[in-house]
């Protein structure tokens, strides 16, 4: 088929290689456009971008799909068999929905109508479902409404974290890309209408959410955690500098000093490579964590190189 594929982040390098590899034509690539980042505020490239650019694709950044005018008349000109689309960022008008013969295909990190929105791989492991995937579907002028084409369960690991999943949704979502339009194009693919029974959305990810409230249960800070790991991170504070906490793991309090004037939040067992803390339910043994200013590293270094005492509360 000829192609054009619209995407911007990580998550979507895969669905274009895939497309690459599968015998497609991909004839454009579409992105959002170039940002400055960090300190510096150097100009980067979309990862997409990069991508397309090693294998020589057109590339094309409209700041705002909906008004280029331009763009609208270059697609025309490509007349592509159909759009894929994954994790592009911008929402496409009717007028280019209609324009391909098989239509806009979206690749979304969830087993819709659950998680429909921008954050479905994260909220999935915060939320502490056993199985995500990913579904392909025909795009319309809803977000993430439209028919559902095919997909693909994934397990979540006990120890699953937002990085790895979308590790592996990403690579799930590039082979059932192809399974997709091979049925597009032979006639046998089936569209299946959305209920919205079980529908729910995905918010975006911000920073706030992950300031670590002690009050909750051990389970849920721990799904936090794990969730949010490695965007934006699960943070708490210790002698006013941030501390990101990067794994952890549920445990009974029963080894653990805690007193009835013990308050959430507060350590209440130092361990050699580890140290507990009282949640509104159980405890929490944290075993990656990372001081403001500080490199990522094991509890174990960090409590040789601060002496960490009982009694401490965090987040104070």
């Amino acid at each position: 088929m000829r192609i054009v594929f619209m995407g911007t982040p990580d998550f979507a390098v895969p669905t274009l290689e895939a497309l690459i590899r599968g015998g497609h034509r991909v004839e454009a690539v579409v992105t959002q456009p170039d940002k400055p980042k960090g300190r510096g505020k150097a100009v980067l490239m979309t990862p997409v971008k990069e991508k397309a650019l090693e294998y020589g694709i057109p590339v094309y950044q409209p700041s705002r799909i909906k008004k280029d005018e331009e763009f609208f008349h270059i697609l025309e000109e490509i007349a592509p068999d159909a759009i894929v689309v994954t994790a592009f960022g911008q929402i496409l008008p009717e007028r280019i929905l209609n324009l391909p013969r098989y239509g806009c295909i979206n690749v979304h990190a969830s087993l819709l109508p659950k998680y429909r929105g921008s954050a479905p791989i994260q909220w999935a492991v915060i939320n502490g479902d056993r199985e995500s995937g990913v579904t392909t579907m025909m795009m319309d002028v809803g977000l993430d409404t439209g028919d559902m084409l095919e997909t693909t369960v994934v397990a979540l690991d006990e120890k699953e974290t937002g990085g790895s999943l979308f590790d592996r949704l990403s690579t799930a979502g590039g082979e059932l890309i192809l399974s997709t339009l091979e049925k597009a194009e032979n006639g046998t693919l089936l569209r299946t209408r959305q209920p919205e029974e079980g529908a729910c959305y995905a918010g975006m990810l911000d920073k706030a959410l992950g300031k670590i409230n002690w009050d909750m249960e051990a389970e849920a800070i721990e799904r936090l955690i794990r969730g949010l790991n490695p965007w934006p991170s699960a943070y708490t504070s210790y002698e006013g500098k941030t501390l990101k906490l990067w794994d952890a793991e549920v445990v009974s309090c029963d080894e653990a000093k805690v007193t009835p004037e013990a308050v959430n939040g507060q350590i209440v067992g130092v361990l050699k490579d580890s140290f507990l803390v009282k949640t509104g339910k159980g405890c929490l043994k944290i075993n990656e964590l990372q001081l403001e200013g500080k490199k990522r590293m094991d509890t174990g270094a960090f409590l040789r190189g601060y002496p960490v005492e009982e009694g401490t509360v965090l987040g104070e």
